[in-house]
């Protein structure tokens, strides 16, 4: 596995270049988030979709999608028109550490070869990451990364990942250690927000 050191504070285009790249190749990386290290790839490339699949041991047909996106404008283009009050809920959340849960647009099972007819999405409050995805002009799709270890369920340290999953990805992304605390959760493909697990926003 391949590493780039791209610190917050230090946003070189050319190594965001470098990333977004590789993403369009079909390889799969590691990112960081506002919230933990996650697997990362282009959801439109079929191969690099089962291959992250397979490593989380999920079908690619029927896995629950999480996409990161950059704006509300992408979020749009993956979704069933959205009813008012949860935009305005998802527009006070977002940027930010949740996930919601909307009704899956026709886009997503033609361009994903996906069944769902729910996709989660996030728009992270993550310097480095939004970067990452405005220059690779669309979503992408994610998976946090869990740990082995027995006390924390999510990596989170950059060095560990290298050392302890040598082969899970591609590319490693390090900016430093990440969070432990996963994405809230928020089911909003019924008539009403409900809570699916809560995370690092409060809810």
């Amino acid at each position: 596995m391949d590493r780039i050191e791209l610190p917050d504070y230090y946003l070189d285009p050319k190594l965001i270049s470098a990333v977004t790249e590789r993403l369009r190749a079909g390889e799969i990386a590691i990112v960081p988030t506002d919230t933990v290290y996650a697997l990362a790839c282009d959801p439109g490339n079929q191969n690099a979709v089962e291959r992250m699949c397979l490593l989380v041991k999920k079908k690619a047909n029927t896995a629950l999608l999480s996409l990161l996106c950059s704006n509300f404008r992408q979020v749009s283009d993956y979704t069933a028109p959205i009813a008012q009050s949860i935009f305005r809920l998802m527009r006070e959340k977002l940027p930010g550490p949740y996930t919601f849960i909307l009704k899956a647009s026709a886009a997503v099972e033609k361009q994903f070869h996906n069944r769902r007819k729910t996709i989660g999405v996030r728009i992270p409050n993550h310097p480095l990451l939004l970067k990452i995805l405005e220059d690779f002009g669309r979503p992408l799709m994610v998976t946090s990364l869990h740990s082995d270890d027995h006390i924390l369920e999510y990596a989170h340290d950059p060095d560990e990942i290298a050392t302890e999953m040598p082969g899970i990805a591609d590319l490693l992304v390090d900016s430093g250690p990440c969070g432990i605390e996963p994405s809230t959760v928020v089911d909003c493909s019924g008539n009403e927000p409900l809570l699916i697990r809560q995370g690092k926003g409060p809810w």
